[in-house]
């Protein structure tokens, strides 16, 4: 069955991962990428156990796929970053992240001032804060 990800982790289709259609997990028995596809992320190829012919993969089409949290320190997940206050530097809080806007080269936050803050200016996230470090000006362009 065909797997488009919307994330960079590929171990999300390696054999014997698991992700869920909303009803049950499925487990990965083999996986390849789909060459000569535009997009951000790769476009999949990939094996369910148990989805032995074109009937069980045709039932599953359209349906979202959920994988179990990957315990990474550094990584930085759109759940915790939406809602948060961002705080520069200095200490000034810049306002609440309303998104994260899928973008090529970064994710951007948007906050709830209009301000638009890559994600690589992120720092850290902890307790409903997300810390920034950001060029000079880059606050003082909608001011």
């Amino acid at each position: 069955m065909h797997v488009s990800l919307g994330t960079d982790r590929v171990e999300r289709v390696q054999p014997d991962a698991r992700l869920f259609d909303g009803t049950t997990w499925l487990t990965v028995e083999s996986s390849r990428r789909v060459p000569g596809h535009a997009g951000r992320y790769d476009n999949w190829i990939v094996q369910f156990a148990g989805v032995s012919d074109r009937n069980a993969a045709e039932a599953m089409a359209g349906r979202v796929l959920s994988a179990e949290p990957i315990d990474d320190d550094d990584a930085l997940w759109v759940h915790e970053l939406v809602g948060s206050h961002v705080v520069d530097a200095g200490g000034v809080d810049r306002g609440i992240c309303v998104a994260v806007l899928d973008n090529p080269a970064h994710d951007i936050l948007e906050l709830d001032t209009g301000h638009l803050v890559p994600v690589v200016f992120v720092t850290g996230t902890a307790d409903g804060v997300t810390r920034v470090d950001v060029p000079d000006g880059l606050f003082d362009l909608l001011d």
